[in-house]
């Protein structure tokens, strides 16, 4: 077996099946080859559409879990697929619906069942808390690994250089993620203004309280005299940013199908190959060969923050924002293989 078919071959095999179940629930629904045709062709648009918004977050996942613990490791690639297919891509959209239509569980999935035209109307409707909580949280994910003063690397030297000797004023990321709130709430109906700006101060304080609980469960311990690297805060931490990368993707699935099952299904599909690559970065050591990677994938991590905060305005197609993340990472690949040849060539190494 091949290095990539041993990364993809399982992926590959349950997208057959994924897909095949689009078919059925096409088929079934709608009492018509045509139909069953037609879940099939959506269910693969949003499996590219998750792959695309989604290889950033990869990126992220493997730069912390080379930290991790080997078993927190493989706790993340087993426990975090359910998590991230079932939990996000299933109970998120029927939580939503729970809360915000006031209706009990069951209900939800009869809701889902019956009537797609009103459960996604309810999910519509919910989409300004969460394109400002997911919006806030990313930023803060973001702004923290720039606003580093333990960095060492630059990609965008004018720009990193400067954020980096900020790192010294206490707080600066929160100031400046909570006046940008304040300012875009400022500009929504006055309806939705302070609807807003609360869904932004939850993303703050969860970005907060995961940041803090990771240092506390996983600050270093003395073993038999061998310092222990923690686990489960850094498996809370990329729960929980997994969840703010996909939290745009299930509401956005619903301008493609008002299908619940279908959109499980295909942005399911997609969150495997996501957690392929991530194994894959890990194994293959793919961030230490690439120098600059990960400094694209947190700025697609920006680009997407801000994308959120816009989405309370203005539609922004998920296309564009696939488009954006997907660019901003080939630059960075791009740009790291240009500086590996300089190495190569014994030049000075230079900033790009």
């Amino acid at each position: 077996m091949t290095t990539t078919a041993r990364y993809l071959g399982w992926p590959l095999g349950l997208t057959v099946v994924g897909l095949i179940l689009a078919f059925a629930v096409g088929y079934f629904s709608s009492g018509t080859l045509a139909g069953g045709v037609s879940f099939l062709a959506i269910g693969i648009v949003l499996a590219a559409l998750e792959i695309s918004l989604s290889f950033d977050n990869a990126i992220v996942n493997a730069n912390k879990l080379k930290t991790m613990d080997p078993k927190w490791q493989r706790r993340f690639l087993t426990w975090g697929i359910i998590i991230a297919v079932f939990g996000m891509r299933v109970v998120f959209p029927l939580l939503v619906v729970v809360i915000a239509a006031n209706i009990g569980p069951i209900q939800a999935v009869v809701l889902a069942a019956t009537q797609p035209e009103q459960y996604a109307a309810i999910m519509d409707d919910a989409h300004l808390s969460i394109a400002a909580f997911g919006g806030t949280f990313l930023m803060m994910v973001a702004l923290t690994y720039f606003i580093d003063e333990e960095k060492e690397v630059d990609w965008v030297h004018a720009v990193e250089h400067r954020l980096r000797r900020c790192a010294s004023i206490r707080g600066l990321e929160m100031a400046f993620v909570l006046m940008l709130a304040l300012l875009i709430a400022e500009a929504q109906p006055e309806s939705d203004e302070m609807t807003f700006l609360f869904s932004a101060v939850c993303g703050l304080v969860t970005f907060s309280a995961v940041d803090i609980l990771g240092r506390v469960l996983d600050a270093p311990s003395e073993v038999a005299g061998v310092a222990a690297r923690g686990g489960f805060g850094a498996f809370l931490y990329l729960e929980v940013l997994d969840a703010s990368f996909s939290f745009d993707g299930v509401v956005g699935a619903f301008a493609l199908t008002q299908n619940l099952f279908l959109i499980a299904i295909g942005l399911g599909i997609g969150a495997l190959y996501v957690r392929s690559m991530t194994i894959m970065l890990v194994e293959r050591g793919t961030l230490a060969q690439f120098r600059y990677l990960e400094h694209g994938a947190f700025y697609s991590i920006l680009v997407l923050s801000v994308i959120m905060y816009a989405q309370s305005m203005v539609h922004v197609p998920e296309i564009v924002t696939g488009l954006l993340g997907a660019s901003l990472i080939i630059l960075a690949l791009w740009s790291s293989v240009q500086y590996n040849k300089r190495v190569a060539a014994g030049e000075a190494p230079r900033h790009a």
